[in-house]
C-alpha cells in the first residue's frame, strides 16, 4: 500500500470485494425472486423488512469503517501491536451490537411490521423474517467484522472467499427451505430468513479462522478488557458512517410510507428497485472497501499524491460500473420487473418508474466514492453532511411535493436529490484537499 502503483493496487484490493459483494447482491435478489413466486404478500413483507436488515448492516458496516481506517492507519505507521489491539476491541463492539438486535428480535418484530401494513399475511411473514434475522444478527456482525479486519491488513482474497461461499450456500438453501424440496420442510418466508442466517454463520466462521491465521495481526482475547480509548477512536471515525447508513434505512422507511400514501404499486416497485440497484451499488461499495485502507495507510504515511491518485482512479471505475445500471434501467425495465413476477398493473407503473430512476447511478457514483474518501482522511462530518442532505434533506421533501403535484412523477425525486448531492460532494472534496490532504508531506 506504500509503494505499489496505485491503479493495480486498487484493482488488486478491490476486485475480490467487488466480486463478493456482487454475489451478495445476487443472493438478496434470489431471496426476493423465490419469495415473489411464493406470493406478492411475501415479497411486500420482505420489502418492509429490508430497512431492519439495513439498520443491522448500518451499525456493523459503519463501525467497521472506523475499525478498518484505524487498523490500516496504525499499520501505515508501522505499529502492528496497536493495530491488533484495535481489532480485538472491534470484536467486542460487534458483540454488543449483536445483543441489542437479539433483544429487538425477541420483543419488537411484530410491532415494527405492523407500523407499515395492516394485511395479516404481510404482518405474519414480516414478523417471521425480522425475528429470525435479528435474533441471529451475530452471524452478519461477526462476518463483517472479520472481513474488515482482513481488508485493513491487506488481505482482500479472504473476505471474497468468505462472503462468496456464504452467498452461494444461501442461493442453494433458499429454494430447499422456502418450498420444501426433498427432505427439507416447507418454511416459506421463514425459510428465506433461515437460509440467510445459516449462510452468514458459515461466512463468519470461515473469515474468523482466516483472521486468527493472519501474518500481519496477532489477535489474543486472553485477559481482554474493553479499551474505551480505542472504542471512542473507532466511533470518532465510524459514527458518521453509521449515521450515513442509518439515514438510508430511515429514508426507506419514510419512502415506504410516502409510496403507500400516493401510489398503488409504489411499495412493491420500491422494493424491486432496491433489490435491483444493489447490483450496481454493491460493486462500488466494494470499491470503497478496497480504497479506504489505501487512503488511510497513505494518510498515515503522509503521501498526498497517492491519496489523490487513488480517488481519481476510483471515480473512473465507479462511473464505469454505474453507467451499466443507467443503461439497464433505461433500456430493459420490463425484463428487470419480470424477475419479481410483476403483474400487468405493476409492470405498467414500473417501466415508467425505472426509466425515471436511471440517472441515479451516475450521480451517486461520485457521491459514494468521495464520501468514502472523506471518512478515510478523518473528515467524516463532510460525508455525513452529504448523506443527510441526499437521503433526507432533498429526497423525502421532493417525493412528498411531487406526490401532491403529480404522483406519477414521484420517482424523479431520486435523481434530482442525487444530482444535488453529487455537486456538493465535489465542492467539499476540493475544500478538504486544500486544507487536509495537500499540506501533508512525505517527511515524518
Amino acid at each position: 500500500m506504500e509503494s505499489m502503483p496505485v491503479r493495480p493496487l486498487l484493482l488488486q484490493m478491490s476486485w475480490p470485494i467487488m466480486l463478493s459483494m456482487m454475489i451478495q447482491a445476487l443472493y438478496n435478489l434470489v431471496d426476493s425472486m423465490f419469495v415473489a413466486k411464493l406470493s406478492s404478500d411475501g415479497f411486500v413483507a420482505l420489502s418492509l423488512a429490508f430497512p431492519v436488515q439495513s439498520i443491522i448492516v448500518a451499525l456493523c458496516a459503519g463501525s467497521a469503517v472506523g475499525l478498518n481506517a484505524l487498523i490500516s492507519r496504525r499499520l501505515g505507521e508501522h505499529r502492528p501491536d496497536l493495530a491488533s489491539r484495535i481489532a480485538v476491541n472491534g470484536y467486542f463492539v460487534f458483540g454488543v451490537i449483536s445483543v441489542l438486535f437479539l433483544v429487538f428480535g425477541l420483543t419488537g418484530s411484530r410491532a415494527f411490521i405492523s407500523l407499515f401494513s395492516d394485511v395479516p399475511a404481510v404482518i405474519g411473514y414480516g414478523e417471521q423474517y425480522i425475528s429470525i434475522v435479528t435474533v441471529f444478527a451475530f452471524t452478519v456482525a461477526g462476518q463483517i467484522c472479520s472481513e474488515r479486519v482482513l481488508q485493513a491488513s491487506g488481505n482482500t482474497i479472504g473476505p471474497m472467499i468468505g462472503q462468496s461461499s456464504g452467498a452461494l450456500l444461501n442461493i442453494l438453501l433458499d429454494p430447499l427451505l422456502i418450498f420444501g424440496v426433498g427432505p427439507f420442510p416447507r418454511l416459506e418466508v421463514a425459510g428465506a430468513a433461515i437460509a440467510t442466517v445459516i449462510s452468514q454463520f458459515f461466512g463468519m466462521v470461515l473469515t474468523l479462522w482466516m483472521v486468527r491465521r493472519s501474518p500481519v495481526l496477532k489477535l489474543t482475547f486472553r485477559g481482554f478488557r474493553p479499551d474505551l480509548h480505542v472504542i471512542r477512536a473507532i466511533y470518532e471515525i465510524g459514527l458518521p458512517a453509521i449515521l450515513i447508513q442509518l439515514l438510508s434505512s430511515v429514508m426507506m422507511l419514510g419512502m415506504n410510507k410516502v409510496m403507500a400514501y400516493f401510489t398503488v404499486n409504489g411499495v412493491f416497485l420500491l422494493g424491486a428497485y432496491y433489490k435491483l440497484q444493489s447490483f450496481c451499488f454493491m460493486p462500488v461499495f466494494g470499491l470503497n472497501n478496497g480504497m479506504i485502507p489505501i487512503i488511510g495507510y497513505n494518510y498515515g504515511a503522509r503521501n498526498p499524491r497517492r491519496i489523490h491518485a487513488t480517488v481519481r482512479f476510483a471515480l473512473v471505475m465507479a462511473l464505469s460500473v454505474m453507467s451499466l445500471g443507467t443503461l439497464l434501467f433505461a433500456a430493459a425495465p420490463t425484463l428487470l420487473l419480470r424477475l419479481f413476477s410483476a403483474d400487468a398493473a405493476q409492470m405498467a407503473d414500473g417501466v415508467i418508474a425505472l426509466r425515471m430512476l436511471s440517472p441515479v447511478f451516475l450521480f451517486a457514483s461520485v457521491s459514494v466514492i468521495l464520501c468514502a474518501a472523506f471518512q478515510a482522511v478523518g473528515a467524516p462530518r463532510s460525508s455525513l453532511l452529504v448523506s443527510v442532505l441526499r437521503q433526507l434533506g432533498f429526497l423525502l421533501p421532493l417525493a412528498i411535493l411531487l406526490g401532491f403535484l403529480r404522483p406519477g412523477a414521484i420517482w424523479l425525486a431520486f435523481p434530482l436529490s442525487e444530482g444535488v448531492a453529487c455537486v456538493l460532494s465535489i465542492l467539499l472534496y476540493r475544500h478538504i484537499s486544500r486544507t487536509r490532504v495537500d499540506p501533508l508531506s512525505q517527511a515524518d
